[in-house]
């Protein structure tokens, strides 16, 4: 059976899921209350950067398998398969993750449901959740328990996020009967057939796989940030570390990169909701060790903060400062919690002169800190700046020619916050070099 999708909630999972899946051959409509976003998308102008998905979102608008509406009723007459893709973002004042939007997306599609469907949750959520809203949409649809509710977490990385759709390491799948683990194997067939392995469970362990992935990652990234910490107080290198440590295959060298640490939408409030939910299950102990992650990686923006200061010489107070950065990783257009602007704007608010540059995060970081100046470029930006900080390793830094960087700046002083930049080319160049971890 050729199944009709949709996706609730176009944001950045909903849009590249949408698009993706139709790439595949499905017939997809996304669905959403926000019109303007809809009629962007409907249009081909895609709200945010992610490499290579507006050429697909286009493609398929074109041939006429995608579609966006904001109406629900539309939607549930449309879809066999209907896919939750909406935020679950941090509760304002606590760690906990606000489900909100989830509620609110099964009390907007569920009374429209009239006949057997699927409908699949994409979004992270405090393990629970799933079979809260499995019990709400059978109450809440007219087909009652024709309307079966199935977890499937998606684990796009920002930047990669078609290849991660197209092409994903592992398919999770949480279901509750072998009616809804047959639908998904038919959506995911091409998948399965070229090898991506499928793991079949029950709601609570598949809304636990992407917190514990997640929390496992940013543990790795504090870990090697921890080190750092060690390294500058011993005058030892970590990058030297990082790279001995690397060459052992149980640890591996991805995400050992010392650095300012993480940021984004996704890994700094799913640990702060596993924690709250960990604490609700009367199991908080054995996450406690998370805050200390946490707290490692608030504390390299502080010690970004002090470098920046001692390169200007003890205060901040009449120095132009410039920041290569305002993403949260390169690729990327996603200012949430980004580790760049958040420096920015300490620097700023301790008296320096700050001038941002990003490739493709400008606007998103202007709308949100005008206060802060902006340059259309990096040298433009660096343009008399007495202390250059490269906090988001995009590739067009990475390669920056030290000596042209050198030419308009004020003085030369680099603080390299993501150990991107070769320390020896660059202080052959005459420039005070610094960085996290390293002598």
């Amino acid at each position: 059976m050729a199944y009709r999708l949709t996706m609730v909630g176009t944001g950045y999972l909903g849009a590249t899921t949408s698009a993706c899946m139709a790439e595949l051959g499905f017939e997809v409509l996304g669905v959403d209350v926000d019109a303007e976003k809809i009629a962007r998308l409907q249009a081909g102008d895609l709200p945010i950067h992610e490499p290579g998905l507006e050429e697909i979102l286009r493609r398929n608008l074109a041939a006429g398998r995608l579609r966006f509406t904001t109406s629900f009723e539309e939607a549930a007459a449309f879809g066999d398969v209907h896919f939750l893709c909406v935020g679950t973002p941090q509760k304002a004042g606590e760690y906990g993750a606000d489900v909100s939007y989830l509620d609110a997306a099964i009390e907007a599609l569920a009374p429209h449901l009239q006949r057997e469907c699927l409908v699949v949750g994409k979004s992270t959520v405090p393990v629970g959740t799933a079979q809260r809203l499995a019990d709400k949409l059978v109450r809440l649809a007219p087909i009652g328990a024709g309307a079966e509710l199935a977890w499937n977490p998606e684990f796009l990385r920002e930047g990669y996020a078609v290849q991660d759709t197209l092409q994903p390491d592992r398919i999770v799948l949480g279901v509750a009967s072998d009616k809804a683990e047959k639908v998904m194997r038919e959506v995911y067939a091409s998948m399965l057939e070229a090898g991506t392995p499928m793991v079949i469970t029950d709601y609570p362990t598949a809304e636990l796989v992407k917190v514990a992935a997640n929390a496992f990652l940013a543990t790795k990234i504090s870990f090697i940030n921890a080190m750092a910490e060690v390294c500058e107080a011993a005058h030892a290198d970590v990058k030297q570390l990082s790279q001995a440590l690397s060459y052992d295959d149980r640890i591996g060298g991805k995400f050992l990169n010392a650095g300012l640490g993480f940021g984004g939408g996704c890994l700094p409030k799913d640990i702060r909701a596993f924690m709250a939910r960990a604490g609700e299950l009367g199991a908080d102990q054995a996450l406690t060790f998370l805050r200390e992650v946490d707290a490692i990686n608030m504390r390299r923006r502080a010690r970004m903060v002090d470098l920046a200061r001692e390169l200007a010489g003890g205060s901040f107070r009449g120095c132009s400062l410039t920041v290569l950065g305002a993403a949260f990783k390169p690729n990327s257009d996603d200012i949430r919690d980004s580790p760049a602007l958040d420096v920015a704007v300490k620097i700023s608010e301790q008296g320096g002169r700050v001038t941002v540059y990003d490739p493709v995060a400008q606007e998103n970081a202007r709308r949100a800190h005008p206060h802060l100046s902006y340059g259309e470029s990096a040298l433009e930006a660096a343009r008399g700046a007495h202390v250059v900080l490269l906090l988001t390793e995009w590739r067009e830094f990475i390669e920056l020619d030290p000596e042209a960087l050198g030419s308009v700046v004020a003085s030369r002083k680099m603080v390299d916050g993501r150990n991107a930049l070769d320390a020896e080319v660059w202080r052959n160049a005459g420039w005070h070099y610094r960085a996290l971890g390293r002598p």
